[in-house]
């Protein structure tokens, strides 16, 4: 059997995307983050629709929700939601972005043009109860997604594993869409785990529509770590396969 292949239509997407002001960014380190993470199984066939031809589907397919609160940055205290479908480049597990939704606009537009996430500026909360933390997301005063990890649980920062995150960007010289690999670095203080539940989610509002079909629920962890955003080390032709158009643009 070949190798199966993302199906995205990049042309579709282009008026979501962020424009990427180069590949020169330095490493940025955002102290004590909130992180809120939940994997879901979707249904196969349709979310190959979702990654672009560089990626290969994940077998089972699954989503992978975010929701992270920084209390301290340069910009100021920020929160981004984010969903993700996960897939391959190579043999190399990743997270295609489909939106990300930033409550600090300074923030959001730091993120899109120095590592090209695709920014939405919105509502984004993540809560701590005593039984469950809870991660809200809205656009326009609209709820668009509600998670929640559910039965905490501590464990070491040592079981967690986070995959790198692949981002559809247009550069800003040419308007070539490229898919830009950003994988940050975890210094873990501390980790839970519990249920996974997500009570809400607008679909469209992460670009997906019917292409996403939530299934049975795999994980939910809660870190608190150091994120150290990284440079640019290597961005993607969207159109072939990464074996063929990866480009490396940093040591």
């Amino acid at each position: 059997m070949p190798p199966r292949f993302g199906t995205l239509n990049t042309n579709a997407w282009a008026d979501w995307v962020s424009t990427i002001d180069g590949y020169k960014t330095e490493e940025l380190t955002l102290k004590g983050a909130n992180i809120l993470e939940l994997h879901i199984e979707i249904d196969d066939d349709p979310a190959d629709a979702l990654i672009p031809k560089t990626m290969h589907p994940a077998i089972p397919a699954y989503s992978i929700f975010n929701v992270v609160s920084y209390p301290d940055s340069p910009w100021g205290a920020f929160a981004v939601a984010e969903l993700r479908v996960a897939g391959r480049t190579g043999v190399r597990p990743r997270g295609f972005v489909l939106a990300s939704i930033c409550n600090n606009e300074d923030a959001g537009k730091a993120l899109a043009s120095r590592w090209g996430f695709p920014i939405k500026q919105g509502e984004v909360k993540l809560e701590l109860r005593h039984d469950r933390i809870v991660g809200r997301a809205s656009l326009g005063g609209r709820p668009v997604l509600e998670c929640e990890l559910l039965d905490r649980d501590a464990i070491s920062g040592g079981d967690i594993q986070y995959i790198a995150s692949m981002h559809l960007a247009r550069n800003k010289d040419d308007g070539k869409l490229v898919v830009i690999q950003v994988d940050p670095e975890f210094t873990f203080s501390k980790g839970e785990r519990g249920k996974p539940r997500v009570a809400l989610l607008d679909t469209d509002a992460f670009h997906c529509g019917s292409s996403l079909r939530l299934a049975n629920p795999i994980s939910a962890s809660f870190a608190v770590a150091d994120v150290s955003l990284p440079k640019i080390r290597y961005i993607c032709n969207p159109d072939v396969p990464a074996i063929q158009g990866t480009t490396k643009v940093a040591a």
